[in-house]
């Protein structure tokens, strides 16, 4: 998709000029075939929002360039915001076939440039009815926190924004647009806000609290008790008759005894168009992955990781969380379906070693078993409700007897992780996800993506996406492969998109680029990785299951 040659970047800068990650897909829902992707594009050097589009139903893209290097400066006391870099480019269509486009920008502040700028700001680009092939300039600020001199050290910030449109004619809140971000402030903690616009994108409202406090809260970190000060990665989604609902992952719970140390998946509901939302609810607990220092030779310490079962090796470090997404049945509005990663799920081999052990000091998941193979293996689990989001499944069963997306006797002693959710128009439930069962992807590190489908959501068919594996990650030293990958299944064919490492990072040639040597290509290693390899973004398009329903 991303269609540029592979530019040549220093051996020092890994991915800096070449990468793209975290995609994510949609379809004009009069018109399937017309499509738009989004992604983190790394060809300038820095990360930006790029966007793709198709009009032929995913055969052919068309590269286009987001016009965001810079915004207006109002809020930072200048006429113009010039961005150093950004990303996290969620995209959506409304009912008139204009699309849209979430990305945020920020500022590195003093210590990668003489530049002190801590700043940060969510922004909106409307594609006017073509469909993705150009976007409006500039973009318009759903949020923004000015921090030019970078005395606060870029606090609150700005992070994580998701978009979606109700691009259902008959709802009574059509064509508004909601965006969702995660706030990280040092004085009211790690909160999750929502605005909308009713103007297509031109104006936003004042951001709205969307996890207010709560019974499933009861550990807060910042504020009183029952706060929900402590949650990320907050994701939107519009049911049929125009309620709005975000899901995330929240870390505001107890925990079950000294070893303990699951998480929640929690949700909120908002029936006057994201105005207000409802106490939130608890769609299920859930094990994150674990601490990536801990297993993986001390590599990428602070952030979790998918090790690899292979005592010997250590090459699965990049950066990786379990995350929650949601979907409403077009069918029947009052049927929710929350789908999440769980490191602790129906096929845990317990009574082999795989156990909860606490936190590693960086306060991540540490557990027994992770690096033994038939031991721990993250799975894809499902939490549903059918009233309308009030309760859930998975609110009071353990993840253990959860309804697992990832249920086939290869997928038991090996991890899936990254799901993306979606029903399509007849109702079936699409959940695309990264997938080690295949070949010795788990003892390697290697993983695939497969697209599991059920109608009954409860037995789940498995499709594998890709035709060979792909390398753990390399690029920026091996830890950052995004945080996503999304799904669209909104017409008669479902597109899974993900950032995929079979192309090898291009170098040159030690000894060329000389007055003697002219300069050659060439590929190289990399530590967790021969060839070194690029990140690149693949879509590939799957009939509907079940003859479209």
């Amino acid at each position: 998709m991303n269609q540029n040659c592979t530019n040549l970047s220093d051996a020092d800068l890994p991915g800096r000029g070449q990468a793209s990650n975290e995609p994510f897909i949609a379809q004009d829902p009069n018109a399937p075939d017309h499509l738009v992707a989004s992604f983190n594009d790394y060809r300038a050097g820095e990360g930006t929002c790029a966007t793709a589009y198709s009009r032929n139903g995913g055969q052919t893209w068309s590269d286009v360039a987001v016009p965001n290097s810079f915004t207006r400066g109002s809020a930072f006391g200048t006429a113009r915001e010039y961005w150093q870099t950004g990303g996290d480019g969620t995209v959506a269509f409304d009912s008139r076939a204009n699309a849209y486009l979430a990305c945020q920008r920020f500022q590195r502040g003093g210590g990668d440039s003489s530049n002190q700028d801590l700043s940060s700001g969510i922004y909106v680009f409307r594609s006017t009815g073509n469909g993705g092939a150009s976007w409006n300039f500039p973009g318009r600020p759903v949020i923004e926190s000015a921090d030019v001199q970078g005395a606060a050290g870029g606090f609150p910030f700005e992070d994580k924004p998701v978009l979606t449109v109700d691009s259902n004619p008959a709802s009574p809140y059509r064509d508004r647009i909601y965006v969702t971000f995660t706030e990280f402030d040092v004085v009211n903690g790690i909160l999750t806000y929502e605005s909308y616009s009713d103007d297509f994108g031109e104006h936003f409202s004042p951001k709205v609290l969307v996890f207010n406090s709560a019974a499933v809260c009861p550990n807060s970190f910042f504020g009183p008790a029952d706060d929900c000060d402590a949650g990320i990665d907050g994701q939107p989604f519009v049911g049929p008759d125009g309620a709005v609902y975000v899901v995330q992952e929240n870390f505001n719970n107890f925990f079950y005894n000294a070893t303990d140390n699951h998480n929640q998946v929690i949700l909120a509901r908002s029936s006057d168009g994201g105005r207000s939302f409802a106490t939130p609810v608890k769609v299920a607990d859930y094990y994150d992955l674990p601490d990536c220092a801990s297993y993986q030779a001390g590599q990428d310490p602070g952030r979790s990781c998918v090790p690899e079962k292979n005592p010997a090796s250590a090459n699965s470090i990049f950066r990786a969380i379990n995350y929650a997404v949601g979907a409403v049945n077009p069918r029947n509005a009052r049927q929710v379906a929350v789908v999440f990663g769980s490191y602790i799920n129906p096929d845990s081999n317990e009574s082999t070693g795989c156990s909860p052990a606490y936190f590693a000091g960086d306060a991540l998941n540490t557990y027994d078993g992770v690096k033994a193979p038939g031991g721990c293996s993250n799975g894809i689990l499902l939490s549903i409700s059918n009233d309308g989001g009030l309760t859930f499944s998975g609110g009071s069963t353990d993840p253990r007897r959860l309804t697992s997306v990832t249920p086939s006797a290869a997928q038991g002693g090996t991890d899936q992780f990254w799901p993306w959710a979606a029903f399509t128009l007849g109702g079936t439930l699409v959940v695309s996800y990264y997938d080690r069962q295949y070949g010795s992807d788990e003892f390697t590190g290697f993983s695939d993506v497969s697209m599991a489908a059920s109608r009954d959501l409860v037995h789940f068919s498995a499709t594998r996406i890709t035709s060979s594996s792909m390398p753990p990650p390399s690029q920026f030293e091996g830890t950052f492969y995004g945080d996503y990958a999304g799904l669209s299944a909104a017409g008669g064919a479902i597109h899974p998109i993900w950032a995929d490492t079979r192309t090898a990072e291009l170098f040159l040639c030690p000894g060329t680029g000389t007055p003697l040597h002219p300069p050659a290509v060439c590929t190289g290693s990399a530590p967790n990785a021969n060839p070194a390899n690029n990140q690149e973004i693949f879509t590939v398009i799957v009939p509907s299951p079940f003859g479209g329903g």
